[in-house]
């Protein structure tokens, strides 16, 4: 069950749009202190009636500061800070009209500073208490988190493509306890449209910051002025079940090389929060970073992220053998897992999983069954959606097309195949989930399995789209695919041709690293060869 609350003293600063204000002097009060409670009237209001929650985190986006025994906290004060409580296991944090999660205080007595941009309105001076209201629920172990990659509904168009092919299909949630969005979620002007498509699905639905949602700024800490009116804190955590979500900023913008606008890296107060928190989550928890940029490079060339701070995210999860990192920013499906020899503290390795975007490459190409751009990845990955299933301190994921939910693979092979006994055509499979761990086979006609190779390179389905659209008489409808790039989760074989004239399947099974297997096929011809 969902609880709304419209207006609340802790929540009113959490989603408005509004004019900016020339900043007026306010000084600085030394402490923020509140009390977490237990909201039985759902009202939003503690009640004489209603307790205070001890051990529940709370925040200031450095410092975390647990509730004692009546479910007081208190910590240091700044005027510009966003106060949020960590969302313990069993409760649930009220929602608005939108199912945007009401978990946080802004406080910025001046507002944000003048950069022609919308932003946060002038909060006044810090309210006496800063409360927060938990509302009980009961959460299962076992649980599943609806993921989006880069919306990027960036104009009115794209905006109506992403409702459409991708909002209107998971309405309700699918099962999904919750949705969280990768970050590049559009426009800033758009902001509004995308919430309210969003709340169309109708379950609570937390946000992260990416390149494409920040302001323009000299100073990175004031680039996510926009975004912090429209969805709060960038950096926040919040607990679910046996799993402990950390939700960050990893985009610093201006370059410190001067390369770019921006680059992937972590601020030093960023890190700070990130340590403080995990000061009180313990080491069986299932940690789940959520942030835009992939810290590891899957497309090749300048640093895309800033060296050591890897690292030094690691650093901080040691002690900690149950980990997932989710990353958007790509437009593409990948996967890396981090060993020893780079840097992981822990058993095991970490896994940094990257699941493409729900806009695709960006709402174009040919029409697909919505009448929407097909919009495939150029990495040949259609555009969709993923799920992240947890089970304790495990879980599995699944990546979901939008429009064929079940199309897990595309099968490239020649239609007719010469009867011989040496053929240059090929197998190639593009498992759009598959990563490094994974192993693809064949069979025809039911007959013994062969192992095909993992062959990094481009897709070949994506390849047809393009040649349709080099030799096409008339223009085609939409706008031209993007380049491809060489995709890693394609594996390749030689075409068996040395069989009976006549139609012949070809099974594929693909087995990932977690023992799942999927299975398609297709069919082909061996006609005679030429004499």
């Amino acid at each position: 069950m969902m609880y709304l609350i419209k207006t609340t003293l802790w929540a009113s600063a959490c989603y408005i749009a509004l004019s900016l204000t020339l900043p007026v002097k306010v000084h600085a009060q030394q402490n923020v202190s509140g009390i977490v409670f237990e909201d039985m009237d759902r009202n939003g209001k503690k009640g004489h009636n209603e307790k205070g929650l001890p051990g529940v985190s709370v925040t200031n986006g450095q410092e975390v500061s647990l509730t004692d025994k009546d479910g007081k906290y208190i910590l240091p004060a700044s005027n510009d800070m966003i106060v949020s409580v960590i969302k313990p296991s069993g409760y649930a944090v009220p929602v608005n009209d939108h199912f945007q999660p009401q978990f946080y205080y802004i406080h910025k007595p001046g507002g944000s500073p003048d950069s022609g941009e919308r932003g946060v309105a002038p909060t006044g001076e810090l309210p006496a208490s800063v409360d927060f209201a938990l509302i009980p629920q009961i959460e299962e172990n076992n649980f599943s988190v609806l993921v989006f990659g880069d919306p990027q509904a960036d104009d009115s168009t794209n905006a109506g493509y992403f409702e459409t092919a991708i909002v209107d299909e998971v309405i309700g949630g699918r099962g999904a306890a919750f949705g969280i969005s990768l970050g590049d979620l559009g426009s800033r002007q758009l902001f509004p449209t995308y919430i309210a498509s969003i709340g169309k699905i109708g379950v609570p639905w937390y946000n992260l910051l990416g390149n494409h949602d920040m302001n323009h700024g000299d100073t990175d800490k004031l680039t996510d002025e926009t975004y912090e009116a429209s969805f709060g804190p960038a950096n926040y955590a919040f607990n679910y079940g046996n799993a402990h979500f950390i939700v960050l900023d990893d985009v610093i913008s201006p370059d410190p090389y001067g390369r770019r606008s921006y680059i992937g890296g972590f601020r030093d107060d960023i890190l700070t929060f990130v340590k403080n928190d995990l000061k009180h989550v313990p080491k069986d928890k299932l940690i789940v970073l959520a942030f835009h940029i992939p810290i590891y490079e899957f497309e090749k060339g300048p640093d895309q992220f800033i060296e050591g701070n890897r690292e030094r995210l690691f650093g901080l999860l040691k002690g900690y053998d149950h980990t997932l990192s989710l990353s958007g920013h790509t437009h593409s499906e990948n996967h890396h897992f981090f060993t020893s020899e780079e840097g992981w503290p822990n058993k095991g390795f970490h896994h940094h999983y990257n699941p493409g975007a729900t806009s695709g490459s960006i709402y174009i190409g040919p029409k697909d069954s919505y009448g929407t751009p097909s919009s495939i990845m150029r990495d040949g990955t259609p555009k969709g959606y993923a799920f992240l299933h947890i089970t304790g301190n495990s879980y599995t994921y699944e990546y979901v097309p939008s429009g064929d939910n079940d199309w897990k693979m595309s099968i490239h092979i020649p239609k007719i195949v010469p009867k011989a006994k040496k053929y240059r055509g090929e197998v190639s499979v593009n498992f759009f989930q598959g990563s490094p761990r994974d192993s693809v086979m064949y069979r025809v006609d039911g007959g013994k399995w062969e192992a095909l190779k993992r062959s990094p390179e481009y897709d070949k389905f994506l390849l047809d789209i393009h040649y349709e659209w080099d030799h096409a008489e008339e223009l085609p409808w939409g706008i031209r695919p993007s380049t491809p790039l060489i995709s890693s989760h394609i594996w390749t074989g030689r075409m068996p041709s040395d069989l009976p004239l006549g139609d012949h399947t070809m099974e594929i099974m693909a087995t990932d690293w977690l023992g799942r297997t999927y299975r398609s096929s297709k069919t082909f011809t061996i006609v005679p060869d030429h004499k």
